[in-house]
């Protein structure tokens, strides 16, 4: 809540959820993960419901942030892994014109980006992870992180889509729930255009 005269005066509270005044709708989503609208209509809360120093609320949610972007990057990247492996296990037994799939070259060059997509994912959530589990700064990390993964994460089912065909995209199949969640995880905690806007401040631009 903003508890200053200044925009930048944000303090959080812990406010349990059946208070008066608080109203919770369950929300149909893309990803069929649970999500909420809350809304807050003249809560009240004691003093001692302050989580932290008065005014300085955006400096633990700045964290909060950071921590949940590279949460949702090792999800992504783990979900680009289980794509990638069900499409080269699909490539292996579904034939076409008297062959496997993925004899076809086409299809191995969308399984080796797919590949270098998953790879580069891990690595770069990897080291952004690091930096801040040992306190260090990471606010370019975490950036380039979401930025990169959301996209790579996009591309790597795009191309398990063209792989797999039709099939891929009946709800039989467990392809079309990678594709829909990795949708939502690309604007959870800040899309690819919100992270490198700050990617292209932190380098002085």
């Amino acid at each position: 809540a903003k508890t200053g005269s200044s925009n930048e005066d944000i303090s959080l509270f812990v406010v349990p959820t059946q208070s008066d005044g608080i109203n919770q709708t369950l929300l149909k989503t893309i990803a069929s993960d649970r999500q909420s609208e809350v809304v807050f209509d003249n809560v009240k809360v004691p003093a001692s419901a302050l989580l932290g120093t008065e005014n300085k609320g955006w400096e633990t949610i700045k964290k909060v942030m950071q921590w949940g972007a590279i949460g949702k990057c090792a999800e992504m990247s783990g979900g680009g892994q289980q794509v990638l492996d069900m499409t080269v296990d699909y490539a292996k037994q579904r034939t076409q014109f008297g062959r496997p799939i993925g004899s076809f070259q086409a299809i191995q060059h969308h399984c080796a980006n797919m590949a270098t997509d998953v790879e580069g994912s891990k690595f770069i959530t990897y080291q952004a992870a690091w930096r801040l589990s040992e306190g260090l700064p990471a606010d370019r990390e975490v950036a380039m992180a979401k930025a990169w993964v959301s996209d790579a994460y996009r591309r790597v089912c795009a191309l398990g889509h063209q792989s797999h065909g039709a099939i891929g995209f009946t709800k039989e199949h467990n392809m079309q729930l990678y594709s829909r969640r990795a949708k939502a995880s690309e604007i959870m905690f800040g899309d690819t255009d919100f992270h490198l806007e700050n990617v292209a401040e932190i380098i002085g631009l």
